[in-house]
């Protein structure tokens, strides 16, 4: 098979022809039909991940996987509902069984799993290993396509867990004003989600890029803020007329820069609730006391369990998601990874094999 693979930190990945891995007997062995790219992967080649282990190089990044069902293992139970040739979604935390955050559901945040792509295997590659327990069938009388799946198992999903916890602690309800900061792979999802589960919140989309404002204004944000060049009290003054209020209750923040939560902050409300799903600083630098003296509650939320997938692909078939798909070819991943760099794609680009 071929598979574009990561030989070193800073270097272009190098398509070359490997063999289609073996499975085991708990395992399906899954025909990629599509892979998102996540901004994860160009971090991953850029050495954002370096300090945390990972295995030897080389490496095949893509942890957005959508495809066929090519083998079944032989201890694969009939009850798991897999046949040859079903279109399938990658639950992509794979757990290893024993820990509490496994036996709770949430194999995503296991300290001793591995995702695909992040490992010898991943989605930019055109066989995938899996373990029978983390794919998702996908009916085909809903008529939905591999490059619409793929997305979903992080870009469609992240904000999904993101705005969930807000829900769930109570941040949204009819007289509440809920931001999403960054409209890009994951916020062109997460403004959906603030309509879908936001209690009738106002929901406002913050970014620097008019063009990607306007597909959160298509995909149903109530107003939105181009925040580009601009400082705290103007992104107020520009609230304040759009809202008539001068603080925002909960934020889903899809971007994770410094500057960008440090806008969140001093933007929120006493008693709000800022969730963080982006990542692309690496550093939280906030004032400490108006964090404590306004009991601001913050979220980390990371990724999505198999459940909370489950939930967004009932989304999906119901026709309840729109979305924003750039389609490539494998050779062209590296252009498309310093385009995810620079942030020059609109919504998500979906390798197609």
């Amino acid at each position: 098979m071929i598979a574009a693979r990561m030989h070193g930190y800073k270097q272009p990945l190098v398509l070359e022809e490997v063999d289609v891995p073996d499975i085991a007997a708990d395992e399906v062995l899954v025909k990629v039909a599509a892979t998102g790219m996540c901004r994860t992967d160009w971090q991953l080649l850029d050495g954002y991940f370096k300090a945390y282990k990972l295995p030897d190089f080389p490496l095949t990044p893509g942890h957005e996987i959508a495809g066929t069902v090519d083998r079944i293992g032989s201890l694969v139970p009939g009850s798991a509902g897999l046949a040859e040739g079903d279109l399938v979604a990658v639950v992509g935390g794979w757990g290893d069984g024993s820990c509490r955050q496994c036996h709770e559901g949430n194999t995503h945040i296991c300290s001793n799993g591995k995702w695909p792509g992040f490992g010898p295997y991943g989605g930019y590659s055109e066989y995938v290993p899996v373990p029978y327990s983390y794919l998702i069938p996908i009916e085909k009388k809903y008529n939905l396509t591999a490059e619409e799946i793929a997305p979903l198992t992080d870009a469609g999903l992240t904000p999904y867990r993101g705005i969930k916890k807000l829900r769930d602690a109570g941040a949204l309800g009819p007289d509440r004003v809920l931001a999403v900061f960054g409209v890009g792979g994951l916020g062109t999802y997460a403004v959906q989600y603030a309509k879908i589960l936001g209690s009738d919140a106002t929901v406002v989309a913050f970014a620097r890029n008019d063009e990607k404002l306007a597909i959160a204004k298509e995909y149903g944000a109530d107003e939105t803020i181009n925040v580009k060049g601009k400082s705290l009290d103007d992104i107020r003054k520009e609230l304040v007329q759009k809202t008539r209020r001068r603080e925002i209750d909960a934020v889903i923040d899809c971007a994770g820069a410094e500057e960008m939560i440090q806008t969140g902050f001093g933007l929120l409300s006493t008693e709000g609730h800022y969730s963080s799903v982006g990542l692309v600083g690496d550093r939280i630098n906030i004032p400490l006391f108006p964090f404590v003296a306004r009991e601001f509650t913050y979220h980390g939320s990371f990724w999505g369990n198999y459940n909370d997938l489950k939930e967004v692909v009932a989304l999906a078939e119901q026709g309840k998601i729109r979305h924003t798909v750039k389609k490539i070819k494998l050779e062209e991943v590296n252009e498309n990874l310093e385009l995810l760099r620079d942030g020059d794609i609109i919504g998500r680009a979906v390798i197609v094999f």
